[in-house]
């Protein structure tokens, strides 16, 4: 193991890795192709916005006129009629010469003014902060907002419905300001780094996917909005060593499975400034969460989904903004986990509301009268909804993603809310795939976003409910027949028998010049986890051409969904991994690739295994668990203690660690790291928020401690995507390759 250790140095940092020579053959992919170029970059469309309730629709082109600008263009949805909006031009500030780069953009609801959000910079996953402009459509005044500002410090700005003011947050302070005048007015006044106002924390954002954290009232009047103590959270220091002469650490407030949580409320502030008025929702805020907030289609109540710390019961509420007293109308229980509902749809001027739950055994939606009484199931069989994509409110129709008899596919319905009729499925039967939708208001069109496995997007316009495509709006031929030109073997989906009765669904891509009586190497790609499914039926982009590079080389590459992934098969199908999750799993995926083994083109010599984040303490858990079944992994970014990730994901799956002890330590990878046999890649960036490179120092110390080698790689100061630096994706899966090639020899035998 020393010698390889030696070579992997000696060529990591003093020559190219012989095993991945790049080739000319425009049938063969290489790691330049795949990482290092835009070749495979597929076409841009939007962001699109409706207009007048779907009669027009917005979207950015590249302007004629202005280098390097885009323009806002719009486009009559039923005839296809565009004008230019907004050109460029509009959007160049007094005394600039370069128009404004538009990362996002928004319509006053009146239509006469338009925002552009741009400037923007990252906050942990996403780019929520920078510098917003207005411009006037009638005088062309173009003015930022926030005064003296510093710049890249405004969050989340929103019109008032009376297209009067906007209101942002700032360093977490809210402010609202007058377009008329531009006089700007503070709403709170304590924000800091741990009182934290129209915003979340670490653990909020990043698992209850939490970052706009207020509300305009309907009348223009209140504004709602979550406010967060952090006090009593915990840092936790990530070290930067390379970018000043001295080290120095960067804390992270981050609260670690049972330990202490911000604590959370919500409040409602006048518009013109003034005391908040916090709802008095019950319970410890610190063990309870409020994941949802906002106006119950009034200006006098709010809606609130408030949740117990183990998340297994979430209660919908009612507070009324003048005396702050709120109602439970709704209380939804499991004895597993519950999932935080996005669907809470009001219908019929807010006299009733949509809500999904898995109370009867699959996700369904069910109607509810403002006072919490069910009518009836909307979505009654024997299948998943996996979300809704609209309401058809004057036809009264639900329209529904589901796939009942595939679950690697999604494809659109629409249903009556009245209970009458059977369901229909919109989405053509001839488009096997994943489709998804964005429905304009009035139902009657959608942005049709369709793939396939092996095939790139495509964006269509179509009408609703026939599904008739209008007009293409991304075909992404130059990119399909690109993938078509590839040399590719054979694909399927199949379903395996893991044991005890337990079928996983799975998928396999083979070398093009795949012969059945030879035997090959096999990677399995792995996540795992509750968080995302790996065996879908749709476009999975540079990880699919990654994988398709393998199989030109001469692998077979695998992925199996193992119970607990979020797959649309029922609730217990997914719950039954509670307090479990990576004990079950990595049995789950041991049973299919055992049964995968058994085919006889698969090479039982050579069976390796790689993922990402839970897909790497998956891997963990393969090569240290089952050492006979697989002689090499990549773990990329792994969790190897349980206990070292975040309170709301691993309480949400594990409970309590105090509460299960035994489930806690059986589930961490570490505890088998002595078990270690066959070839194990670990790849870390020190700078990850999310999971600590402690998780990896942690398990190497237990593999020392145990005398078991291995190969790893830290990426100085990156974070859980791996990607900040000049080549760093390219470095990355350039030495996944190697060690793959090196350690699972590739070709038929």
């Amino acid at each position: 193991m020393q010698k390889r250790l030696s070579l992997f140095f000696v060529v990591l940092f003093a020559a190219p890795w012989i095993a991945v020579a790049q080739t000319q053959d425009s049938t063969l992919l290489t790691l330049d192709r795949i990482f290092a170029s835009r070749e495979f970059m597929g076409e841009r469309f939007g962001p699109a916005k409706w207009l007048e309730d779907g009669t027009a629709y917005t979207t950015l082109e590249r302007s004629p006129d202005v280098k390097g600008a885009r323009d806002i263009v719009r486009y009559e949805t039923a005839t296809g009629a565009k004008s230019i909006l907004v050109s460029a031009s509009r959007l160049i500030p007094k005394g600039d010469t370069t128009a404004l780069d538009i990362d996002n953009y928004s319509w006053s609801p009146d239509g006469k003014m338009l925002m552009v959000y741009t400037n923007s910079k990252r906050v942990w996953r996403q780019n929520t902060r920078g510098d917003y402009w207005v411009l006037d459509l009638k005088t062309d005044a173009l003015r930022k907002l926030g005064g003296d500002a510093e710049p890249s410090t405004l969050m989340f700005a929103k019109f008032s419905p009376d297209n009067k003011k906007v209101a942002y947050v700032r360093e977490h302070n809210l402010y609202v300001e007058d377009l008329a005048t531009g006089a700007i007015t503070q709403l709170t006044f304590d924000g800091s780094r741990t009182i934290i106002n129209g915003t979340f924390d670490w653990v909020y954002e990043e698992e209850f996917d939490d970052r706009d954290g207020f509300r305009w009232s309907p009348d223009s009047k209140w504004i709602s909005y979550w406010q967060l103590d952090a006090d009593g959270v915990r840092d936790f220091l990530l070290i930067n060593d390379t970018d000043s002469l001295y080290s120095y650490t960067i804390p992270v407030q981050y609260p670690k499975a049972g330990t202490t949580n911000s604590a959370c409320r919500v409040g409602v502030v006048s518009a013109a400034g003034g005391t908040t008025r916090w709802f008095d929702v019950p319970g410890d805020p610190r063990n309870n969460y409020i994941p949802r907030m906002d106006w119950a289609e009034s200006s006098d109540q709010i809606v609130v989904q408030h949740m117990n710390r183990l998340q297994n019961t979430n209660e919908v509420m009612l507070g009324d903004v003048a005396t702050g007293k709120v109602k439970t109308v709704l209380t939804d229980r499991d004895k597993a986990w519950l999932d935080v509902v996005d669907d809470l749809r009001w219908f019929d001027k807010g006299r009733y509301f949509t809500w999904v739950s898995e109370s009867e055994g699959w996700r369904h939606v069910y109607l509810y009268t403002r006072d919490g009484k069910r009518v009836r199931d909307i979505t009654p069989g024997s299948f998943d909804v996996i979300e809704t994509a609209g309401i058809d409110k004057k036809g009264e129709w639900l329209y529904y993603i589901a796939s009942p008899d595939n679950p690697t596919q999604r494809y659109l319905y629409r249903t009556r809310i009245d209970g009458k009729g059977k369901a229909q499925r919109l989405s053509p039967a001839d488009q096997p795939g994943t489709h998804n939708y964005s429905v304009s208001p009035d139902a009657k069109w959608a942005f049709h976003i369709y793939s396939s496995f092996a095939e790139p997007t495509v964006i269509d316009l179509i009408g609703l409910p026939d599904h008739q495509r209008v007009r293409g709006l991304a075909g992404n031929d130059e990119l399909r027949a690109k993938i078509a030109s590839l040399k590719r073997g054979p694909m399927e989906f199949f379903r395996v028998d893991a044991g005890d009765g337990v079928k996983l669904d799975g998928w396999m891509m083979k070398p093009y010049n795949f012969d059945p009586s030879k035997k090959y190497p096999l990677l399995v790609y792995v996540y795992g986890e509750p968080a995302a499914q790996t065996v879908v039926d749709r476009w999975g982009g540079r990880n699919y051409l990654w994988h398709l590079l393998l199989t030109q080389q001469g692998y077979l590459v695998a992925s199996i969904d193992n119970r607990g992934t979020p797959a649309p098969r029922g609730r217990d199908w997914r719950k039954v991994v509670y307090r479990n999750v990576l004990t079950v799993a990595s049995k789950d995926e041991a049973g299919g690739v055992r049964a995968i083994r058994s085919w006889p083109y698969v090479d039982t010599t050579r069976v390796g295994i790689w993922g990402w984040s839970g897909g790497g303490s998956s891997t963990l858990h393969a090569m240290f668990r089952y050492p006979d079944l697989y002689q090499t992994g990549m773990a990329v970014a792994p969790v190897s203690d349980e206990r070292y990730y975040d309170t709301i994901y691993e309480e949400r799956y594990m409970g309590l660690p105090q509460d299960n002890v035994d489930g806690y330590r059986e589930g961490s990878a570490i505890t088998y790291a002595a078990d270690l046999k066959g070839n194990l890649l670990i790849v870390h960036g020190s700078g990850d928020d999310n999971v600590h490179y402690q998780n990896t120092e942690a398990v190497v110390n237990a593999m020392i401690k145990a005398n078991r080698h291995f190969t790893m790689m830290v990426y100085p100061n990156r974070s859980h995507g791996i990607f900040e630096g000049q080549n760093t994706t390219r470095h990355l899966f350039e030495l996944l390759t190697w060690y793959l090639n090196t350690n699972l020899p590739a070709g038929g035998r």
